[in-house]
């Protein structure tokens, strides 16, 4: 595997989603309320252009959408991933951009989004020059003053997802991973029941980029 390849590759996430429905997945929100109401302040009621990174399945879209204000792209690994968000939009799927690719390498257009989100991908990078990839799309694919909103399992989250090893994170950590282009605006703490029952905790980081 490349050093730069999330952990688990494509193969794995194909099974993932090839084999069970969307709901059933640990991450699995009904409503990403936490990230929308970061987004909605954020864009202040402006006309705004976003990327969901490993947005996949993700329900997100579909309120982004139904905003009406947001120009939304998706990017997942995951061809089934994509496929199950379009299926659920229905006509309303050919209003976004859809990528499929690794996050760490995919050829993302320069200065192209204001808001640049992310919940639950980053904690899988747990090589140093994954992660250090990562941001570098970040910094390429975000225009001057965008912003960053990261959500990675917190202090006491899970050690594993999905059968694959991860890197659990305190605000300032997370942060720290991006580096001094990135200012921190605010974090905070979520925890997220999972389908099955579970609680996880995740933390979320908001900076702007400089």
């Amino acid at each position: 595997m490349d050093e730069a390849t999330p952990a688990g590759g494509k193969e794995h996430w194909e099974r993932v989603y090839r084999t069970k429905a969307a709901g059933e997945l640990s991450w699995f929100q009904p409503h990403a309320e936490r990230s929308l109401e970061l987004i909605r302040r954020i864009a202040a009621g402006d006309p705004c252009r976003l990327i969901d990174v490993g947005g996949g399945a993700s329900t997100l879209v579909d309120d982004l959408l139904e905003a009406g204000r947001f120009d939304v792209s998706v990017l997942d690994l995951s061809a089934a991933a994509l496929q199950l968000a379009q299926a659920r939009l229905g006509s309303r799927a050919a209003s976004v951009h859809w990528l499929e690719g690794d996050v760490t390498t995919a050829a993302l257009p320069g200065q192209a989004w204001d808001i640049w989100h992310d919940r639950a991908v980053f904690h899988f990078l747990t090589e140093p020059q994954a992660r250090a990839a990562y941001v570098r799309q970040v910094r390429r694919a975000l225009r001057p003053g965008g912003h960053v909103v990261v959500a990675a399992f917190g202090p006491e989250g899970p050690l594993q997802c999905s059968g694959l090893p991860v890197v659990r994170y305190a605000p300032e950590a997370l942060h720290a991973e991006f580096g001094a282009a990135f200012v921190l605006v605010e974090h905070a703490t979520e925890a997220h029941r999972t389908p099955a029952g579970k609680v996880q905790q995740f933390v979320y980081c908001h900076c702007i980029a400089q």
